[in-house]
């Protein structure tokens, strides 16, 4: 292990306790505890401990991605995620493509792969690594193949600590698997939702009619009906409802929801503002700078959106006034969106996972016995205080990326990502919080997805998800849509996965209906679900199982 810190100006490195910090370090049956304690004022840097592991040809390394779009999956020898460090800087620069996800901060390097808080391998020697220490810093794991190590880094930079003053570096476990980490945690709340929500429908071309006339054609079983961007006449904006839209603000659409028996829920983005906003125009203070004083971008949404500055009273307060301004319009659901913005200008003297502690917790603080969905997000900060949170990025209306979208950020919006991440952070699932696997899709209009592909997406959804909301008017449907929809509900109300597995292009998962257990393949290139008869017909014969492990067994 080597911490490094600064003083004065002055960089020390340590691997035990010295002049300046008390080191304590404690190791109980793999569970590890790295706790500092400062003998005079100073400021963190960096700590790592690093782990010899022997990779193998059939290894499977998965890898909980940054943030809730990041993309998230088992992956096989050669297969990496996107390095931005490929691409022209040019773009990565216009678009602010770093912005989205971990490469703001980390450099990725070439042929390593990079987990937050938990990863494991699969294999001929498995290993599970989960860390207890989101409260106060991330755990970096970096996975190096080559050099058949695995580097474990406490994301303190930054942290200052005053005489006196201890911090917990690292907090985790290592283990064959992660049944009893995923087994520590509680959620929140224990609700399952089957909704709508206007976005994949209608987008920001929202108003009273529209919203009206989805309401009346809501299915009966339903329970909520969600108004998503569209309302507000800019980003950061909240509390300036576009009166062309909504002459009489929200107020009377809330009230109709309440009286169809359904919940109402809003879409925020609370920590962004963007470059056409009033906010922006009129408090340029409250705007996140860098280090030079220039405006520090989220990426590449809207007019150019920008994360507001928590350092500033001024805005924090703000934020509560919007908060409670539409609590007393009678939302009862809140999606909370964009919130890895809050970790591009961290808190003073704090580490990033401090800082998104804070602000998640002012949500929660502000907001007690609502319904909260956090998306956009460092999910172990969701941890205890959000009911549901997005585990993959949005879907499209096609089921693989456009060509070009290959080379954007990992975060990007792709149907085959997210279902990959439906699958693959399962284990989250009503243990640290309630998955959102965002919607499915089974309408003809405007779908470049095949009905197979939709039905795979209706499915999958149903199975791994808490949440199964749609954008469709579901009382248009033929009878095939309908049958695929009544399927799908048994499977989201009674169903229990017991188990999936990679099989290079293919996954195997079992689960539990009624009494009886089913097996189903999905295949991941082409985006729908197969029998074993043609999941394993003769275009496919080349496939060899690599591995298998049970769901929870992370």
């Amino acid at each position: 292990m080597e911490i490094s810190y600064k003083i004065d100006g002055k960089v020390f490195r340590t691997e035990c306790t010295n002049d300046h910090i008390k080191v304590e370090d404690a190791n109980r049956s793999g569970h590890r505890t790295v706790v500092v304690t400062a003998v005079c004022d100073l400021e963190l840097l960096d700590a790592e401990i690093s782990i010899e592991h022997a990779y193998h040809l059939d290894d499977l390394v998965m890898v909980n991605g940054y943030q809730s779009w990041t993309e998230t999956r088992e992956f096989l020898q050669g297969e990496y995620l996107t390095n931005l460090r490929k691409r022209p800087k040019m773009i990565t620069d216009k678009y602010h493509f770093k912005e989205y996800g971990s490469q703001a901060f980390w450099n990725m390097p070439a042929g390593q792969h990079l987990g937050f808080d938990y990863a494991y391998i699969s294999g001929q020697e498995p290993l599970f690594i989960g860390s207890f220490n989101y409260k106060n810093a991330y755990l970096l794991i970096w996975f190096d193949e080559k050099a058949e190590k695995i580097r474990l880094q406490s994301d303190c930079e930054g942290r200052t600590l005053l005489a006196g003053e201890s911090f917990h570096l690292f907090d985790y476990v290592i283990d064959e698997y992660g049944d009893d980490y995923f087994a520590s945690f509680t959620p929140v709340s224990d609700k399952k939702i089957f909704g709508y929500t206007s976005w994949y429908k209608h987008y920001q071309n929202i108003n009273n009619e529209v919203l009206e006339a989805s309401l009346e054609k809501i299915d009966p079983r339903m329970q909520l009906f969600q108004i998503d961007d569209g309302y507000e006449t800019a980003i950061g904006d909240w509390m300036d409802i576009d009166k062309e839209k909504f002459p009489d603000g929200l107020s009377p659409i809330v009230g109709k929801i309440h009286q169809k028996g359904l919940m109402a829920g809003i879409w925020l983005a609370p920590f962004l503002c963007e470059e056409d906003s009033k906010i922006m125009r009129k408090y340029p203070d409250w705007i996140a700078k860098d280090e030079k004083g220039e405006k520090i971008y989220a990426g590449c949404n809207w007019s150019g959106d920008c994360p507001l500055d928590l350092n500033n009273p001024e805005v924090v307060e703000y934020i509560r006034k919007v908060l409670r301004y539409f609590d007393s319009l009678g939302f009862d659901f809140f999606k909370f969106d964009f919130l890895y913005a809050v970790n591009l200008n961290r808190l003073k003297g704090k580490t990033r996972s401090e800082t998104a502690e804070f602000a998640y917790g002012l949500l929660r603080e502000e907001l007690p016995g609502k319904l909260l969905l956090g998306s956009g997000a460092t999910l172990s900060n969701c941890f205890g205080r959000f009911d549901y949170v997005r585990i993959g990025p949005d879907i499209s209306l096609t089921f693989d990326d456009l060509p070009y979208m290959r080379f954007f950020h990992p975060e990007r919006v792709s149907t085959r990502v997210t279902l990959l991440n439906t699958i693959f952070r399962s284990g989250m699932n009503r243990r640290m919080f309630l998955n959102d696997p965002d919607v499915f899709l089974l309408r003809d209009e405007d779908m470049k997805m095949t009905f197979s592909q939709r039905t795979a997406l209706t499915n999958i959804n149903a199975l791994f998800g808490s949440l199964l909301l749609t954008s469709d008017d579901v009382s248009s449907y033929d009878e095939k849509k309908k049958a695929v929809l009544e399927k799908a509900l048994v499977l989201f109300e009674k169903a229990k996965v017991l188990s999936y597995k990679r099989m290079d292009q293919l996954i195997c998962i079992e689960y539990e209906v009624s009494g009886e257990t089913k097996t189903v393949y999905y295949d991941t290139y082409r985006g729908v679900l197969k029998d074993r008869a043609s999941a394993f017909s003769l275009d496919n014969s080349v496939i060899k199982e690599l591995v298998s492990h049970r769901k929870g067994k992370d």
